[in-house]
């Protein structure tokens, strides 16, 4: 069993993001919008503004109380599609049961979209056409890229079918991507767990995003199979784990994300390629 270590990768592709920045001599900037008093939020914001002064991009917070309107929210993304000095905007999920999720994401400029979610990127996405992909998604293949593991021909099944992993990491891993051309299989909270388990113990590639601790269990994976925990859940004791029974699963994987450690970080140092990549579509016309 080898570790697909994202946060050794992710530190390398910040790194590389920097000294491009540096050459470029430039400081793009995101804007991150906050709603309400979510721990779990305040600490992805957190990490996601640290690692955006490690490769040089500024972020700048915005805080809302969780009362705030949908129209005073959607108010301040249009400002920010019009300031040319913002190359990115990200909308921190979860926001509150009454501003509509859908409607901030078909508000943020597609140019500006960096998290991949507007259906304008997701369409292109869809059709193999270069876009700004989903974070979470985008990461997974590129830490699949660092470790030289070959996809195509590979029977891939996806485990929960979300419009932030699930259903756009299974097209990118079918697509004709330098990480791609799997077969993949999707399944979701409606596949009879009998059949799960049958395709599971066929896979050659698992990637698991469903929020529950230890759903994939050593019966399910076959020996040498390579596993991708998305899943971020609490123990009884604390700890943070994946949807994987790590322990029990890891000696029948050729390759396993660790939970924390495996994703995570590359969910983030994706949206910082993003952001690069907004900055030089706007302003360096031969990319």
């Amino acid at each position: 069993m080898k570790i697909l270590d994202g946060k050794l990768v992710s530190e390398k592709i910040l790194n590389d993001i920097k000294l491009e920045i540096t050459k470029l001599g430039v400081t793009p900037k995101i804007a991150i919008i906050l709603i309400g008093e979510n721990q779990a939020s305040e600490t992805y914001v957190k990490n996601k503004m640290i690692a955006s002064k490690k490769c040089g991009i500024k972020s700048i917070l915005i805080r809302f109380k969780d009362n705030i309107s949908e129209e005073e929210v959607l108010n301040t993304i249009y400002c920010i599609n019009e300031d040319d000095s913002f190359q990115g905007v990200i909308v921190q999920m979860p926001v509150p049961k009454h501003i509509n999720l859908q409607n901030i994401i078909n508000t943020i400029s597609p140019d500006k979209d960096i998290d991949g979610f507007h259906p304008y990127n997701f369409g292109k996405m869809s059709m193999g056409i270069e876009s700004f992909r989903p974070a979470t998604p985008y990461g997974i293949t590129k830490l699949l890229q660092y470790y030289d593991i070959e996809t195509k021909g590979k029977h891939c099944v996806v485990i929960g079918r979300s419009n932030i992993v699930g259903k756009p990491v299974s097209i990118m891993l079918g697509n004709d991507f330098a990480i791609g051309n799997c077969t993949v299989t999707l399944t979701h909270i409606e596949t009879p767990r009998e059949l799960l388990i049958k395709q599971c113990q066929m896979a050659d590639i698992i990637v698991v995003a469903v929020g529950i601790k230890k759903f994939i269990t050593s019966d399910m994976v076959k020996d040498n199979s390579i596993i991708v925990d998305v899943g971020i859940n609490r123990a009884d004791d604390g700890r943070l784990v994946g949807d994987v029974d790590f322990e029990n699963v890891k000696d029948k994987c050729s390759w396993i994300t660790p939970v924390p450690g495996g994703v995570g970080p590359m969910t983030i140092s994706s949206l910082m390629l993003n952001t690069l990549k907004s900055y030089k579509l706007k302003h360096i016309t031969h990319i």
